[in-house]
């Protein structure tokens, strides 16, 4: 089971996103709608305590919005001027806002806009090294107000989406990741989308076995018939040893959903058979997994 942080917090329903360009915020986004949240980016500043007023119950009703999460940095004109006093204004009325400040260093920000050849909002000319100390210099209000300060000068997309899952879950781990295995037939065609696909036509085929033909890898004849062999056990075991090896670096990534394909000829003994005691396995491993089955009824 995934282990509770001494250092989380509880999920706040209202989360405010700021910080300096190209620290990370849409990365940040991205993640927390992948948490639930419903997100705004670059939110007018004069509609804050507007949209406060969705995440409030009123009347005995429950609030329109569960919980959300607004982006708002120096794209928006009044932001320098104005965001103190808005974030004063929605603090009193509720509900209880959640500051992030997103940041990195100057070089990894000069690096991150000279790839992606974003113009910088800040620049007014004097070039890109100038308009990032500017911003730099004029947040530095706005970083004392955070509840949450943020480098990802270290941070790949993929490790900043982990951090945001393992902040705003309060999980170690973060966001379980979704194992599906799939059985197939390769008569009929490889799945799509798979991530990983492993060929079990090695093994002893049910099918020649005329008690055995008319039922599929999910009755007990042809299971207790493949449990018999050796070489099936084996190979169970191997797949096993792989995957978890491999998973948890799969998790490490920030992937969500990892999808397995096992193949046999028809898809309807070996595969359904494998791909079970796979997904079984797994989940006494403590693993979100689950087997689906495309041609057992071909």
């Amino acid at each position: 089971m995934p282990k509770k942080s001494p250092k989380s917090f509880s999920l706040p329903s209202l989360v405010i996103i700021t910080g300096l360009s190209g620290s990370g915020m849409s990365s940040a986004t991205d993640s927390l709608e992948d948490l639930g949240y419903f997100c705004v980016d670059n939110l007018p500043l004069t509609l804050l305590s507007t949209f406060g007023r969705l995440l409030r119950s009123s009347g005995g009703r429950p609030p329109s919005i569960d919980k959300a999460a607004l982006v708002i940095n120096i794209r928006e004109r009044q932001f320098l001027a104005e965001f103190p006093d808005e974030l004063k204004k929605l603090t009193k009325k509720g509900p209880q806002p959640f500051v992030v400040f997103f940041e990195a260093s100057d070089d990894v920000l000069l690096r991150r806009f000279s790839e992606t050849r974003r113009p910088h909002p800040a620049d007014d000319g004097k070039g890109l090294s100038s308009a990032i100390r500017r911003e730099r210099l004029e947040l530095r209000k706005i970083r004392k107000l955070a509840d949450l300060i943020i480098d990802t000068s270290e941070q790949t997309v993929h490790s900043l989406r982990r951090l945001i899952h393992q902040k705003f879950t309060g999980l170690d781990e973060g966001i379980p990741l979704k194992i599906e295995i799939q059985s197939f037939g390769h008569k009929f065609g490889g799945p799509r989308g798979v991530d990983l696909l492993f060929d079990v036509r090695h093994l002893p085929n049910p099918y020649f076995q005329p008690t055995l033909r008319e039922f599929s890898g999910e009755d007990k004849a042809v299971v207790d018939f493949l449990s018999e062999k050796e070489e099936v056990k084996e190979t169970i075991d191997r797949f096993i040893d792989l995957l978890l090896y491999l998973v948890p670096k799969y998790k490490r990534e920030g992937k969500s959903y990892l999808n397995i394909g096992i193949g046999c000829t028809g898809g309807r003994h070996r595969s359904v058979m494998v791909a079970n005691a796979i997904a079984e396995r797994l989940i006494q491993s403590g693993f979100d997994a689950a087997a689906s089955h495309r041609d057992i009824s071909n």
